[in-house]
């Protein structure tokens, strides 16, 4: 019987997101398979990882494409975008959390193609008079990586209803903290 390794991979996926510090044994038993099978699929935690990161940098890539982030007001595509990427977010926080895929210069180019997208987004947002533009691109893109990943755990823990993932995310990253009475006080 052939091991379908999309099948093993979402099963890794799945589990890391809930338990990040699952063992190989705990991986191969959620995707149903045997220790030995994984081991022949991925040589160890980290073979597992970069190949988590790969599925994670394809889904990413796909929900840029399906947000269509050049079309309309820039708010409406990262509210497009947040929503596309809804999906592969518990992947993507287990990712954002594995320091290994971003030490040293070997970060995979996928999320650097990915920063400059969503970046670009923001450069956009920012020339057309949407976002602030006392904040970078770049700290805009991390903020919205970090939230999403927040997102993500508080949905995980049922802290947060799932159907308010993307309300939460754009609502915060896009009009900030502050009640809408008071910025305008606080610029009187």
């Amino acid at each position: 019987m052939a091991v379908d390794r999309d099948h093993v991979l979402r099963s890794a996926a799945a589990l890391l997101t809930r338990k990040s510090t699952s063992t190989m044994d705990e991986v191969a038993k959620a995707a149903g398979i045997s220790r030995a099978t994984l081991h022949r699929l991925f040589a160890g935690r980290d073979a597992l990882v970069r190949a988590l990161e790969a599925l994670g940098i394809a889904e990413c890539e796909a929900a840029l494409d399906a947000a269509r982030l050049d079309e309309g007001p820039a708010r409406e595509a990262v509210r497009r975008l947040v929503r596309e990427l809804e999906s592969a977010a518990g992947l993507l926080a287990f990712l954002y959390s594995e320091n290994q895929l971003f030490e040293g210069e070997e970060q995979n180019e996928g999320w650097t193609r990915i920063d400059d997208r969503i970046a670009a987004l923001f450069r956009r947002g920012q020339s057309s008079g949407e976002f602030r533009i006392d904040l970078t691109p770049a700290w805009l893109t991390e903020a919205l990586y970090g939230l999403m990943a927040s997102g993500a755990w508080a949905v995980q823990e049922g802290r947060v209803a799932a159907n308010d993932f993307t309300h939460m995310i754009t609502e915060l990253l896009l009009g900030g903290a502050l009640r809408r009475d008071e910025t305008r006080r606080e610029e009187s």
